[in-house]
């Protein structure tokens, strides 16, 4: 028989009525806060009165995250136990033997080691495998990668004993730990007769402007004399390292960039004139991750009319954040200001405070929509429109928009070669094959004798079969259409393992369309301050 509503009603106020009386006898008292002491008391009635024991240390750190995450998408909380990591690589280097690791087959490969590191000092080889860490088998105990990490990882001064196999024989080797440099620059070398380029990557860290004047002492001395900045990919981070590097671009008083907020009184910071890098041209690369720190870099460059932007809209991050750290280790990277471009542009994108989700989403919609694809499916808002120095109109609210789009070069993407990308192929075959060839690999003096070598080599019939053993069905119409893209990854992995980052980027930007496009305008003389002024990038 159904149960009148009404009867279902008076149950319901019964019990929170006695649930309510119950409540207040047990307790017999009353806890006076205010609202600045109120988490505090909360969670002290919890670990005293809540039936079962909780970890309330677990329970704050919750709560802080929570509460940040209230705030605009870029507050954000870092836990003590990632605070250390973060700030590594901020610094520009860790604590650590200098060895890059790949995971493969359950043991931990040496894909690559950081000049001058203890590794590379004590004769450590890219393809050697770390059998033991500390007389501990590691092989085969399917470690997470974060935790060897955190295993090579340690002290300053502190020692680390590593069982290498190498050609079927083991050896240890005892190492001890240093601070090893983070480079930023992955390439700068000379990629057209008087045009060097200067791969910034990731990030901007603290080291990276001294790195920036290394690269760039480099290619003066090389005769270059005009310069492609690629700042693709590059997520941002140290703000003085790109205010420096705008700096070596500008004329005295000329604008970098300007900050405002509500505690934060409008601050400025301009050109000093020191700069050494002002009667050079200049190109910059950007594009949808490129954020922060590159998007300063572009928005200097491009509101000063002082090079050109190639590439497509920035990812629009336009606010700054202060990191507070806290006394327990943890610490709050709270946004405290906007910045602006030197034309007044603030290049946020749009968001609501406690939506951080719904902001990623709305990169995503403009990805799925073509924006790398098509220039026309960006949207720019007119009422946020902004002049450079001579007049060019640039739009704020949502990223740098390039001078010159250069949409997302598909021509040998396939689903195939996507499927290759995303199995981690390329670096598995190029493990396989210099472990297999390491005795001839080892002769070539440099990396172009070994690219040359690689090229008379039948590699791709031979990256197709290693894929079908990893479960990648063979399809040869797209095999077909891919195959120069699949032979370019192949080979620079390849060439990193034996020559470093520079020799694998260099591979891949020698063969890319927006830098090809970049050396164009640069030689056609379009990229100049005069040129970029009179637009005759728009008319060539």
């Amino acid at each position: 028989m159904a149960v009148p509503a009404a009867l279902v009603l008076l149950a319901l106020v019964v019990g929170f009525l006695a649930g309510n009386f119950i409540s207040s006898k047990s307790l017999a008292r009353k806890l006076f806060i205010n609202t600045g002491n109120k988490v505090d008391v909360l969670l002290d009635i919890i670990n005293e009165d809540y039936v079962d024991t909780i970890d309330t240390k677990n329970l704050m750190e919750g709560a802080i995250t929570k509460i940040v995450a209230e705030l605009d998408p870029h507050s954000s909380y870092i836990p003590e136990n990632v605070l250390e990591t973060i700030n590594e690589n901020m610094e520009g280097h860790f604590a650590g033997v200098g060895i890059n690791t790949i995971f493969y087959s359950d043991t931990i490969i040496i894909n690559s080691l950081i000049s001058g590191g203890p590794a590379e000092q004590a004769g450590l080889l890219a393809g050697d495998r770390i059998i033991t860490i500390n007389d501990s088998l590691i092989a085969g105990n399917h470690l997470p990668e974060e935790k060897t990490v955190q295993i090579l990882h340690g002290k300053v001064g502190t020692s680390i004993k590593l069982g290498i196999l190498r050609e079927g024989v083991l050896k240890d080797y005892t190492l001890t730990r240093t601070y090893v440099p983070l480079s930023s620059i992955k390439a700068a070398y000379e990629i057209s007769e008087g045009i060097g380029i200067i791969k910034i990557y990731d990030s901007f860290t603290n080291t990276t402007y001294d790195e920036f004047i290394g690269a760039m002492a480099k290619l003066l001395n090389k005769g270059c004399r005009s310069f492609i900045i690629d700042l693709r990919m590059n997520k941002g981070g140290s703000f003085e390292s790109a205010v420096h590097i705008c700096n070596e671009f500008l004329s005295k008083g000329q604008t970098i960039v300007y900050m405002e907020g509500r505690a934060f009184p409008r601050e400025y910071v301009t050109a000093d004139g020191l700069g050494t890098l002002q009667d050079k041209q200049v190109v910059i690369l950007v594009d949808q991750i490129s954020a922060s720190a590159s998007e300063i870099v572009a928005g200097a460059i491009q509101d000063n009319d002082r090079g050109l932007i190639i590439g497509r809209r920035s990812y629009g991050k336009g606010l700054v954040q202060n990191q507070i750290e806290l006394s327990d280790g943890s610490a709050v990277r709270l946004t405290i200001a906007r910045y602006f471009t030197p034309s007044g542009r603030n290049i946020q994108r749009k968001y609501e405070l406690g939506k951080a989700d719904e902001y990623n989403h709305e990169w995503f919609d403009r990805m799925s929509a073509g924006e790398g694809l098509y220039k026309d499916s960006m949207t720019l808002d007119a009422s946020k429109s902004y002049s450079t120095s001579s007049g060019r109109k640039v739009y704020g609210g949502g990223g740098i928009m390039p001078d010159i789009f250069v949409p997302l070069d598909t021509t040998d993407i396939t689903s195939y070669y996507v499927q290759l990308e995303n199995k981690g192929i390329f670096n598995q075959y190029a493990f396989e094959y210099s472990d297999a060839n390491r005795s001839k690999l080892k002769t070539f003096a440099n990396s172009e004798d070994m690219l040359l070598y690689l090229r008379k080599e039948i590699l791709l019939s031979d990256v197709v079969r290693f894929a079908e053993t990893k479960g990648i069905k063979r399809r040869t119409t797209l095999i077909n259409i891919s195959a120069n893209q699949i032979l370019n990854m192949t080979c620079a992995h390849i060439l990193q393992i034996f020559f470093g980052d520079e020799a694998y980027f260099s591979l891949i930007l020698n063969n890319d369309s927006i830098v090809k496009r970049a050396i164009s305008e640069i030689q056609k003389g379009n990229d100049t301050s005069q040129a970029v002024a009179a637009m005759k990038y728009k008319n060539d």
